[in-house]
């Protein structure tokens, strides 16, 4: 039977009913969260009833799209260009979501300024209450474009086997109005999430690698080794864009697994990599891997040893021997 559509939110439900993935929908749906029926979306702009998009058409939508790509271009001459253009579709959530992020910072300022200068003014609560809806709504909708560019890049993921790479609490006190108490909480409830989203807390292992390598599943099982002692574990690579560093990126990717990107800094000069070697030791990583590479890698290995960490140093003679290239027959 051949359905047809007269809309695209339609054709996204009937996507979104027909693929149900379950993993995916629990995520959207905790990412599109409407905090209150009203909507700000700027200082200038009204209070408004505005919902936010059905996490489901949303899930399905970013599906199809991300699929599509690659299953046009399967195939043909264009298949080489796919994965560019997924990426550019993943990167202009990412851009938008950046763009959110800042003014919900903006937002955010202003709400702190207006929760250090107390007013017991009806004029106040209102500006202070108005501030409030405006960091809410575009922190929901940061969540929702971060929730969008995740899955899309993790689909990009999968298609190409590279991920996609760019306290609670007040004191009250007398004349401390209630809407100042919400505030002051969300404050320094949102402060504690953007830490953890920048600066992740838990267990750091350590990861620097060549340029030149070959047996992933090699090294992916040496990660899964760790994860399984280290469940909370976060990855601090050297994030070169080849070898070592981009496969166990590709393994943090698949596995979930938050990442600290360690780029060199290029105003140092020659020192630059062994400056970065001193910044991610100064990390107290609990465990650390090195596959055998340049000098670079020798002196982090001799910095981590110094250091009492538990290493793991990999060789390129441990790798699985690369299979012979198939030769095509030809017929007669």
């Amino acid at each position: 039977m051949t359905k047809s559509f007269t809309n695209f939110a339609d054709l996204a439900s009937f996507i979104a009913g027909e693929t149900g993935h379950h993993g995916q929908s629990s995520i959207y749906e905790g990412a599109f969260i409407e905090h209150d029926e009203r909507a700000k979306l700027s200082p200038v702009d009204e209070t408004e009833q505005r919902e936010m998009p059905d996490p489901e058409q949303a899930r399905a939508a970013v599906e199809m799209v991300m699929a599509t790509l690659f299953d046009v271009f399967r195939d043909t001459r264009l298949e080489p260009f796919a994965s560019d253009l997924a990426w550019g579709f993943v990167n202009s959530f990412h851009v938008v979501a950046k763009r959110l992020s800042d003014r919900e910072d903006d937002a955010a300022k202003e709400l702190g300024d207006l929760a250090r200068s107390f007013d017991p003014s009806e004029i106040y609560a209102s500006q202070l209450e108005e501030a409030q809806l405006l960091c809410q709504t575009l922190q929901g909708c940061r969540d929702a474009m971060e929730c969008m560019r995740d899955h899309a890049a993790e689909v990009y993921r999968v298609e190409t086997g590279r991920p996609y790479s760019p306290t609670r609490g007040s004191r009250v006190s007398s004349g401390v109005t209630a809407s100042m108490i919400d505030a002051r909480n969300y404050l320094a409830e949102r402060a504690r999430e953007r830490r953890e989203q920048f600066a992740p807390e838990g267990p750091v292992v350590a990861f620097s690698g060549g340029q030149v390598w070959d047996d992933h599943e090699m090294l992916w099982r040496g990660l899964d080794s760790i994860k399984a002692r280290v469940p909370e574990m976060i990855l601090a690579t050297t994030a070169q864009t080849k070898g070592c560093d981009a496969i166990a990126q590709a393994w943090a990717a698949a596995r979930g697994v938050k990442v600290i990107l360690f780029r060199l800094d290029r105003r140092l000069g020659a020192k630059a990599a062994f400056v970065r070697n001193d910044r991610l030791l100064a990390l107290k990583p609990v465990e650390a891997v090195i596959c055998e590479g340049s000098g670079i890698q020798m002196n982090l290995a001799q910095k981590l040893r110094q250091a009492g960490v538990p290493l793991h140093v990999v060789k390129l003679d441990q790798q699985a021997p690369r299979p012979a290239p198939q030769r095509q027959q030809r017929w007669a």
